[in-house]
């Protein structure tokens, strides 16, 4: 039968999720002001795997010219080829389908690329001089020699040449952007003003990635005037250009160290309308694992709809042959609970077909029920027991504080639950709340803290076009 069940707490976990629930003081303003100099605050790992950073600078008269430089590595020291883009956007109204966001027109000018090495010229003209758009066939002559700082155009608008559909390049991230504020806790009254620009996901499909419209984001770029100190990768970014792509700091390889309590630094946006916090626990004596996944209906992550509790055991990992600094594992659900926060989640769960999701008509908002039972809930897309093939990378940040990142999950809303589906790129990070020593001293209801989401290691999918349309309801009662 439904019940309550209390969850354990270590003391800093349960505050780094209240300091989200309560929205974290951001401001996030429609439309938002675009005008400035946005950086990357690290090395980025896009689908495939990509290796970047960003650099883009909007003006007041809606142009805009940005930086992307590619890597070889996952620490951006090694530096393969950079574009410079510029262009023209314009914002439009705010998004029906990503709450908190606003919709957007761009126009490409040029698009001009620079290779930093012999190697990287050599491979890119194969790739263009491969496609069979009009006049990109010959695009670089075969066993040209590498000049250092040539710029070699590879979309213009003028002459209707593009040429980019080889490297994967599209900038369709930014037809959907959203600004949030925030104040960075200092010792000192006040803190400091952060801006954090939010553009569209990247498909994790490739073919897919050219025609995608995002309705998720990316890693936020960081306003270079207002961004969190410190942070050893603004400056270089900033002062970098085409001709002179950054070279981050050096950092140690960390090995991975799952054990302990892991939280989310803030809201997370998943495409097709999903905001979350997760919390894991992973104990590294029998390699078993805890995951609380909650669910919310805003971009602020007040408004709790359900939680998911999931647990099960994970294997050994190894090093990935595919994404360098990655680990590899396997991930395996074997039980899961859910709690409905909210009517329209009651009702769609007590509609579901009997004997799908728990007991048939006995949901209850802020009441838990294990799915266990009924192989888990066909109405959230959850199967269980349920394979996941997942990568890991642990970091320190810049004041050393320890990371998680755990695979991004399928654009399309599948599960990775083949090999050959394991990601290539990471989620928002998890930042460590506990160490696996500690103990957990507290006990909070599920219904106080909120709900949670499908994120690294589950088996969530698509949800039900019927609760979509729920969700889209309350969108216009809201608005």
């Amino acid at each position: 039968a439904a019940a309550e069940a209390p969850l354990r707490w270590e003391p800093r976990c349960r505050q780094q999720l209240r300091h989200l629930q309560d929205g974290a003081r951001i401001a996030a303003r429609l439309p938002p002001r675009l005008e400035g100099h946005w950086v990357s605050t690290g090395c980025e790992v896009r689908p495939g795997p990509e290796f970047l950073t960003r650099s883009y600078l909007f003006y007041s008269n809606r142009l805009f010219k940005a930086h992307q430089f590619y890597y070889w590595d996952p620490s951006c020291r090694e530096p393969s080829y950079s574009l410079v883009i510029k262009g023209k956007v314009r914002l439009r109204q705010a998004s029906w389908i990503t709450r908190g966001a606003t919709e957007a027109d761009y126009h490409l000018h040029k698009v001009g690329i620079v290779f930093h090495s012999q190697r990287a010229m050599r491979e890119v003209a194969a790739w263009v001089n491969g496609t069979s758009g009009s006049g990109c066939s010959g695009f670089l002559p075969a066993g040209r020699s590498w000049a250092p700082g040539a710029l070699y155009e590879v979309l213009s608008a003028k002459t209707e040449r593009d040429c980019t559909a080889a490297l994967g390049f599209a900038m369709h991230e930014l037809s959907l952007v959203r600004v949030e504020k925030h104040y960075q806790a200092l010792p000192r009254p006040g803190g400091r003003l952060v801006e954090e620009l939010y553009l569209g996901d990247i498909h994790t499909e490739w073919g897919e990635r050219l025609h995608y419209r995002p309705t998720g984001y990316q890693r936020p770029l960081q306003n270079a005037v207002h961004h969190v100190h410190p942070c050893p990768a603004c400056g270089i970014i900033y002062r970098a250009d085409e001709h002179h792509p950054p070279i981050l700091p050096t950092r140690a390889e960390l090995p991975m160290q799952l054990s302990g309590s892991w939280v989310s630094t803030h809201c997370e946006v998943r495409p097709a309308v999903l905001f979350l916090t997760r919390y894991f626990i992973f104990h590294g004596s029998n390699h078993t694992w805890e995951g609380y996944y909650y669910h919310y209906s805003d971009p602020l992550c007040k408004q709790p709809t359900f939680t998911i509790y999931a647990s099960g055991h994970y294997t050994q990992g190894i090093p990935s042959s595919k994404v360098r600094g990655g680990t590899e594992l396997a991930f395996k659900v074997t039980q899961a609970r859910v709690t409905p926060m909210d009517q329209v989640t009651v009702m769609m769960l007590n509609s579901s077909e009997p004997g799908s999701c728990g007991l048939t008509n006995s949901w209850h908002a802020g009441m838990e029920q294990d799915i266990t039972p009924t192989n888990g809930c066909l109405a959230l897309g959850i199967k269980l027991p349920h394979t996941e093939y997942e990568l890991f990378k642990t970091e320190h940040d810049a004041r050393d504080r320890s990371l998680l990142f755990i695979g991004e999950r399928p654009t399309d809303g599948s599960s990775p639950d083949r090999p050959e589906k394991r990601p290539t790129s990471y989620q928002a990070p998890l930042i460590q709340c506990a160490g696996a020593s500690e103990e957990f001293s507290k006990y909070i209801s599920l219904k106080y803290l909120g709900k949670q989401d499908a994120s690294g290691n589950e088996a969530l999918k698509p949800l039900p076009v019927a609760f979509l349309l729920f969700i889209a309801l309350q969108f216009l009662r809201w608005d």
